[in-house]
């Protein structure tokens, strides 16, 4: 399967992390949305080990995602999957922009569409 993933992550309070080359980002007590896709050849596996990936509790730290996931104060509520390999993460970060604050730089360092942020902090529940 190639698709396109949203994670839903909750920070229980005001926490300072190093995100790897990113530096260290204050990020506030809230709901965050964080958007990724799967789109390897590998018979579509990459989606799904890559879902599973940020469901373990031990990893090493290669992608922004997993310096957040990896916190103590970070709570990963709920994975939504959506099967299409041509909707791209970009255009899920377009759909949820409006309802909160991108975090500069986070999961979109290799962007090919100039997006704010992968990982936008929610504002405006649904």
């Amino acid at each position: 399967m190639k698709g396109v993933y949203y994670l839903l992550i909750y920070i229980r309070r005001n926490i300072r992390l190093k995100i790897g080359f990113l530096g260290d980002i204050l990020f506030k007590k809230g709901f965050y949305v964080y958007a990724g896709s799967g789109k390897g050849e590998d018979n579509g596996g990459e989606l799904l080990n890559r879902i599973i990936r940020h469901l373990r509790f031990i990893k090493r730290n290669n992608w922004h995602i997993d310096y957040l996931l990896s916190s103590k104060y970070t709570e990963l509520k709920g994975v939504c999957i959506i099967k299409d390999e041509f909707l791209t993460e970009c255009e899920l970060v377009k759909k949820i922009l409006y309802k909160g604050i991108p975090v500069p730089g986070f999961g979109s360092t290799d962007c090919k569409n100039n997006c704010p942020s992968h990982l936008i902090r929610l504002t405006s529940l649904m």
